[in-house]
């Protein structure tokens, strides 16, 4: 697809991210973090969080779906990048009804999309610790069901013409150490295993790269990108990336903040989510040469009520590529 006037791209890319549908089983937990918190002033602490910064009533906003695929318009390619489901068991899809969250999700990017989706497979499609009351964490068997019964890959690529390629990873597989204390003990001989695994298949995909060619890495949680760093092959073609599309974070002031943050000192003290924030934004200081680009989450944060989509217009040089947040209105 090619663009009109001065401002010529040649690829136009749609990106969604962290949809996180909820079904009608999901939807009769609401308060579901509230109840994992055992502690009355903790717990007190996470519904102001919720009340006034996140989101006061996270199973509310599925209708944001339909919005975006009624307002977005024409594109080459949709990424779908992660977070299907809000996860009200901390457990990803290895939770029936986080399954079926999912599936509906899904069903309805196919059915706007076809072959032009994309998908990735974010932490909460996993599994994760809530927030405030360590219930949860990343499970074998929610990774599985994301394989074999919603069809979403852990690893692709695909070229997107113009010489553009594709590249689609599982964020949580890629940065698995970091995730390893929120792991069942008996798993993590497995999950080792499909991380290494994982980081030798993005280095072969890199290293298949052809000189002449530019890449979107498809990454929905910017704490792999540490893990990547790591990756000679990835390292040798950064210069060829026209942009990391990430979701996870939900709004352009998280990812602005983790920047200012970036190379913060580790904290093991305060429990497995500031471990998990700080081991990420200790190592956050790489991001900037993958040229990390957010698209935020369908509703954004209730604090500014900034969500909504973003497009890539992706041009054969970077001189020509264009980047746009589009905002969804609040009710």
């Amino acid at each position: 697809m090619r663009g009109d006037g001065p401002a010529r791209w040649l690829v136009r890319l749609l990106v969604l991210s962290d949809v996180h549908w909820a079904g009608p089983a999901e939807q009769a937990r609401a308060g579901h973090e509230s109840r994992v918190v055992g502690n009355p002033v903790l717990r007190l602490v996470a519904r102001l969080w919720r009340r006034w910064i996140w989101l006061a009533v996270p199973h509310g906003h599925n209708h944001r779906l339909a919005s975006i695929l009624d307002q977005a318009g024409p594109a080459d390619w949709v990424l779908a990048n992660g977070d299907f489901t809000l996860d009200t068991a901390f457990v990803g899809v290895s939770d029936d009804a986080a399954l079926a969250s999912s599936t509906e999700c899904l069903g309805r990017l196919r059915a706007a999309y076809g072959d032009r989706l994309l998908t990735t497979i974010g932490d909460h499609d996993l599994g994760k610790m809530s927030l405030f009351g360590g219930a949860g964490g990343v499970r074998q068997r929610s990774l599985e069901r994301c394989e074999q019964e919603l069809g979403l890959k852990r690893f692709w690529v695909q070229e997107g013409g113009e010489g553009l390629v594709f590249i689609g990873i599982t964020s949580t597989l890629a940065a698995w150490p970091m995730f390893a204390p929120e792991t069942p003990l008996p798993e993590h001989a497995w999950w080792q295993a499909q991380h290494e695994a994982h980081q030798q298949e993005i280095s072969g995909a890199f290293d298949r790269v052809r000189a002449d060619q530019r890449i979107a890495l498809c990454c929905h949680d910017p704490s792999a990108l540490a893990y990547l760093h790591e990756l000679p092959a990835v390292r040798r073609r950064l210069p060829q990336l026209a942009a990391t599309l990430i979701g996870h974070l939900h709004s352009p002031l998280i990812l602005g903040t983790a920047r200012c943050l970036a190379g913060c000192p580790r904290i093991t003290w305060l429990g497995t989510t500031a471990r998990r924030y700080t081991t990420a934004l200790r190592r956050a200081r790489c991001w900037r040469e993958f040229r990390v680009q957010l698209c935020p989450s369908p509703p954004g944060l209730q604090l500014l009520k900034d969500g909504g989509w973003l497009t890539a217009d992706l041009g054969a040089e970077r001189k020509a590529d264009r980047f746009t947040r589009h905002r969804l209105p609040w009710p």
